[in-house]
């Protein structure tokens, strides 16, 4: 259910500004107005939680789940000192699968991004479409152009904050029942994005949230999870955690051959062999430690030189930044004023303390 009449209340200009704030220049009139249209029909159907809650037609377990939301969201502001906006405090049922589909990109032989600016956040290398036929007719234009090209789905996204006085960003069908810690993680890194947001620097970006929302996590089990929860929690996050080395491990493989001498036509040797080497890999973990878990199935039968590429720009400065914590005597007041001094920096000053920071972490005690 949406909400009456907010169509006309937001009116031609506010679609205007909206436009304007996020999304003008990123290419194509038809693009900016899926963009704006998109995401103004996911605000109007979202209702308040407190509404959910006291509808007796809302199911038990969808009750249960939104309650357990706002015990997430009200820890992230007395606990980790995340902001008390209008976000995560409605519920929205899209009635599909995925918020938004991302299209990304590289090159052949290339695990540089594609990127696309926009006014507010920058060059940002992805490129997201509310209707999935539209994300792919759009993948399909750059694989005609001889791009590697990944289409996937994104559970939620994070309008950064600026748009409080639509609603802020609601809670989702697509993510609404994820497992206690990985609700508790999402909350976590989206809201994170509205302490800290860096023009132009994906990995920055990515990676300090991603860094915001393990080390929330953490806490969150310790004190708030039940036995159960925990354990689910830890088996998911193994399975994570291999999945992460293992892709990592082969996305430096890939990026040796690409650098290393030959002609092309041997690079597309070497990097079909990497990639089959990686499912195979992937092939042994299934089979034995994960116990036939088929929840990463899909990713290594699509994957290419774009997905091991977007990867890397959530995870590339986290060790970095879990040492910046630890220097701020973990207190995450401390932290994110840190990180906004980094912020002001150059990008690549930015890189050079946080490289810092994982080299220092990385030395022998002596």
């Amino acid at each position: 259910m949406g909400k009456p009449g907010l169509w006309a209340a937001i009116g031609a200009g506010a679609l205007a500004v909206l436009g304007a704030l996020l999304l003008a220049g990123c290419g194509t009139v038809g693009y900016l107005a899926q963009s704006v249209h998109g995401h103004l029909s996911l605000v109007q159907q979202a209702r308040p939680v407190e509404h959910w809650l006291a509808d007796a037609n809302t199911p038990q377990h969808l009750r249960e789940r939104l309650a357990l939301s706002q015990r997430i969201r009200r820890f992230a502001v007395d606990e980790l000192g995340l902001p008390d906006t209008r976000s995560y405090r409605s519920y929205a049922d899209l009635g599909r699968p995925a918020a938004v589909w991302n299209v990304v990109a590289v090159p052949e032989l290339s695990l540089t991004l594609q990127t696309w600016c926009f006014p507010v956040v920058g060059c940002v290398g992805y490129r997201g479409y509310y209707d999935r036929k539209e994300a792919e007719a759009f993948a399909q234009t750059l694989r005609a152009q001889g791009m590697d090209v990944r289409v996937y789905g994104v559970p939620a996204y994070s309008t950064l904050g600026r748009l409080e006085w639509l609603g802020g960003d609601p809670l989702l069908n697509t993510f609404i029942g994820y497992p206690e810690g990985e609700l508790a993680r999402l909350i976590f890194h989206e809201l994170a994005h509205h302490v800290v947001y860096v023009r132009d620097d994906t990995s920055f970006n990515e990676s300090f949230a991603t860094a915001v929302e393990r080390l929330g996590v953490q806490r969150w089990l310790q004190h708030h999870a039940s036995a159960a929860a925990k354990e689910e929690y830890e088996r998911f996050d193994a399975r994570r955690r291999d999945f992460l080395a293992l892709t990592l491990r082969y996305r430096e493989r890939l990026a040796a051959v690409y650098a290393g001498p030959g002609r092309e036509e041997d690079k597309r040797r070497g990097k079909a062999e990497v990639l089959a080497a990686m499912r195979a890999e992937h092939a042994q973990l299934k089979a034995g430690p994960w116990e036939g878990f088929a929840g990463y199935d899909r990713w290594f039968e699509e994957a290419n030189g774009a997905s091991l590429a977007v990867l890397a720009a959530y995870t590339e400065w986290v060790p970095g930044f879990e040492r910046l914590f630890e220097a701020q005597g973990r207190s995450f007041a401390r932290f994110y004023e840190a990180v906004r001094e980094l912020a002001q920096q150059p990008r690549d000053e930015r890189r050079r303390v946080l490289m810092s920071s994982m080299i220092s972490d990385q030395e022998p005690a002596r």
